[in-house]
């Protein structure tokens, strides 16, 4: 069985159990199809404790959080505050709890976006075909590499690891498979610094004990309603044919299908397009009030209408998002007449989707969403009177006395 040293980049064939004859490494990647697989996943491990502890080694061992100290969440925490029990979004008082002695730092979004670029441009150097999903995880297709030059992707891929945690000094786990979602999955495998295969013989036995929630698209909601059904497992989907699951569910029952046999036919696409612009804030006390919470909503609509701009989208709908004082989780969308750059507009929807919310509850977020994107160039068509206005922060307009109009009860 083909052996590839995760440290030197060496494809050898030592027995089982044994290092790396080049460099002496036990971190050897065996498979027998290592050298027919060429579609990844890498994801930065821990990756804004990484960078934080990058940037002051005295903290190495140490177990870090990263969030807001008092009212906040968990945006990212090492491996170190992991084994306490700390995860991410976790609310920063029961992370503190179960890790009292944590460094707790500030996020710093601009540094983690400038190492993530950082990080991007090994991975485009490597290969064009770069589908970024978030700031520190990409999909890479390497299938050009090997046809191109005869080298193996996962030696590749390897080399790519160690030139990442050698040049950025934050290291990766790479999950190499046939498809994006196979290599997504295997990326979780063996965190961190992991380098996990999953290949086509033993997909189907892989997925089979494992959760429907391991499928992309299966959320909280669809994984109750498939448990209603009695059906909890990937293997049970497995034995269903495709036109059973389509006749329940509608077309997710069909990626269901897919899915579960291992197939998914998705193209790394480099230029994939920006889905959605969001912000959000988490409040220094709770809030009940229309006008309250308007006043905090009111900046986070000039952020993504900035952000609209910078990318040259607008948005066709808005989403608002809330999260009350016991974490509990609403979100709500409307459908945009005209799509739009403005800030003004962005407040107005998110304002009307507010107020349907006030209701006495006690909430302690707010967030807004751009969703449905469409080019600049549809934004904003003008109507009959010309300039739709300064935007609300004129506080004649939509300040908080317009704001605080009689509460309607959630229906």
């Amino acid at each position: 069985m083909t052996a590839l040293c995760r440290d030197c980049g060496s494809v050898t064939a030592p027995p089982a159990g044994e290092r790396c004859r080049i460099c002496g490494s036990a971190r050897l990647v065996r498979h027998d199809e290592l050298g027919a697989l060429a579609i990844a996943h890498i994801d930065c491990d821990a990756f804004y404790a990484s960078v934080e502890k990058r940037d002051a080694p005295q903290l190495a061992e140490q177990p870090v959080i990263v969030g807001g100290r008092q009212r906040g969440v968990v945006l990212a925490c090492c491996y170190v505050a992991r084994l306490y029990g700390v995860r991410s979004a976790m609310p920063m008082f029961k992370a503190l709890e179960a890790c009292p002695d944590a460094v707790v730092i500030r996020p710093d979004m601009a540094k983690y976006r400038a190492v993530g670029r950082q990080v991007r441009a090994l991975m485009q150097e490597t290969t064009p075909l770069v589908e970024a999903l978030s700031i520190d995880e990409a999909f890479l297709d390497l299938t050009a590499i090997e046809a191109r030059n005869g080298g193996m992707p996962a030696r590749t891929l390897a080399l790519l690891a160690r030139r990442i945690e050698d040049e950025i000094g934050v290291t990766v786990s790479i999950g190499l498979s046939y498809n994006k979602f196979l290599a997504k999955v295997a990326s979780d495998l063996d965190k961190p610094r992991g380098y996990a295969v999953i290949g086509r013989a033993e997909a189907m036995a892989f997925l089979a004990p494992r959760p429907v929630g391991l499928l992309w698209g299966v959320g909280p909601a669809l994984q109750r309603r498939l448990a209603r059904d009695g059906i909890t497992r990937i293997g049970q989907l497995q034995e269903m044919k495709a036109v059973e699951l389509a006749a329940r569910y509608g077309a997710i029952g069909r990626r269901l299908a897919r899915f579960a046999r291992g197939e998914d036919d998705r193209r790394v696409e480099p230029d994939a397009p920006t889905k959605s612009i969001s912000a959000e804030t988490t409040f220094a006390r709770d809030l009940s009030r229309l006008d309250e919470i308007g006043r905090e909503l009111e900046p986070l609509c000039q952020q993504v209408a900035a952000a609209l701009r910078r990318k040259e989208l607008a948005a066709s709908g808005v989403s608002l998002k809330l999260k009350s004082a016991d974490f509990a989780l609403r979100t709500r969308a409307r459908r945009l007449a005209d799509p739009t750059q403005r800030a003004e507009h962005l407040f107005r929807t998110a304002v009307a989707l507010l107020e349907r919310e006030i209701d006495g509850t006690r909430f302690r977020l707010v967030g807004i969403g751009a969703e449905s994107l469409v080019p600049a160039r549809l934004a904003d068509p003008p109507d009959l009177f010309g300039d739709p206005g300064k935007l609300l922060s004129a506080k004649a307009e939509a300040g908080p006395r317009s704001l605080a109009k009689p509460q309607r009860p959630l229906r």
